[in-house]
């Protein structure tokens, strides 16, 4: 059972979801701020929103979030990370793959993460050693299958994930949309197999490692080097989430193999 202290954060999270829902049509929140990394208006007001929030339910626990101007090396003991719209060009374009998620951390190992989609009506949420729910129902572990099943964020597979499926037995492919919803699906048993070999964020992680640990699924760098939250919050290497450690290692060798072509 999880923390009711971090219960709290669940109803400032759906409110904030609601808003993120509702500015799809409003003019202003669709405001583009930042052409370069797509930042719009509602990224900003959800921040905002997210950061008087956590002030008021946790007071005295910094905040550090996308959305701020700049991230410093040396992090708090402990601290929120959040992501206020990961899948912004999901929801500028009308769909529905989009969240806003928050992750507590102490002592760089995320403690509590919680993704929750508004146009889904979806909530995953974990604690570390105390479980990973669904909508408030438990999540089961996950269990080795021959099913194969990718997730990405195209119509049909590309990059790495078109190279790494004409390897592998694959036996399926979803499209989806924000980084964070692609990773959870794996912990919940929708998909077994997300790839990347671009740079990600922390913040684009740390949510689901809770969930992904509680389950028994795997994160890792696609360098093969562990996901750690320390440092830099960007890690250039990418990364794969896999639903077992036997899986991981088999896509450990044929990331490595596409790369060496």
């Amino acid at each position: 059972m999880i923390n009711s202290n971090f219960l709290q954060i669940v109803p400032l999270i759906k409110d904030v979801g609601r808003y993120i829902l509702n500015w799809q049509n409003d003019k202003n929140a669709r405001r583009i701020n930042s052409e370069i990394d797509f930042k719009t208006e509602a990224d900003n007001q959800a921040h905002i929103m997210l950061n008087i929030g956590l002030k008021e339910l946790y007071p005295g626990i910094p905040i550090l979030s996308e959305e701020d101007s700049i991230h410093q090396l040396n992090r708090p003991d402990a601290y929120w990370l959040l992501d206020p719209i990961d899948g912004t060009a999901s929801w500028y374009d009308g769909y529905k793959g989009f969240v806003t998620q928050a992750a507590y951390i102490e002592n760089n190992n995320p403690i509590f993460g919680i993704i929750h989609a508004p146009a889904l009506n979806k909530t995953w949420m974990a604690e570390k050693n105390s479980g990973a729910f669904l909508n408030n129902k438990p999540l089961s572990k996950l269990k080795s299958t021959n099913r194969m099943m990718f997730i990405d964020n195209t119509k049909t597979p590309h990059g790495i994930t078109k190279e790494m499926m004409s390897i592998m037995p694959s036996t399926g492919y979803l499209e989806c949309g924000s980084l964070g919803l692609k990773s959870v699906l794996v912990a919940d048993g929708t998909v077994d197999l997300f790839v990347k070999d671009v740079c990600v964020r922390d913040w684009d992680l740390a949510p689901v490692a809770v969930i992904l640990n509680e389950v028994g699924g795997c994160l890792m760098q696609a360098s093969g080097e562990p996901y750690c939250f320390d440092g830099s919050f960007t890690k250039d290497s990418g990364f794969i989430i896999a639903r077992d450690s036997a899986l991981l290692d088999i896509a450990m060798e044929v990331y490595k193999k596409t790369k060496e072509r």
